[in-house]
């Protein structure tokens, strides 16, 4: 843990920065989840935020069923269209949160250091 800054995290994942890292990936997120890690540019991050709720509003009957927790037949598209997961309901909507709170801490981040600055 002393090579990352983390930003946010819940019990399904993580998101921080590298501490030591290649030059063109000093800014991405660095996002871990179940077997997973996924390193995003905000931008990235914002449009994998977007395609997660598209993906909870679309024809979603999961919270009505009985298997919500196990069945993972929601997919959700990543920032690269080579890649999409297969979630349950519970796990887009953890993931939804670890996306959306790291995306509110880097705005508070931003909001606090440009502050000081002046």
């Amino acid at each position: 843990m002393e090579d990352i800054n983390t930003i946010y995290y819940n019990n399904f994942g993580i998101a921080f920065h590298w501490k030591r890292c290649t030059v063109k990936d000093f800014k991405k997120i660095q996002l871990v989840f179940r077997d997973t890690g996924l390193l995003l540019t905000l931008n990235e991050l914002v449009e994998f935020s977007k395609n997660i709720d598209r993906s909870l509003n679309s024809n979603c009957s999961c919270r009505n069923c009985m298997e919500y927790k196990a069945c993972r037949s929601l997919l959700v598209e990543t920032p690269n269209p080579q890649i999409t997961f297969a979630m349950s309901y519970t796990e887009i909507k953890e993931i939804q949160d670890l996306v959306k709170g790291t995306l509110f801490q880097m705005g508070l981040n931003k909001i606090l250091n440009d502050n000081t600055i002046k």
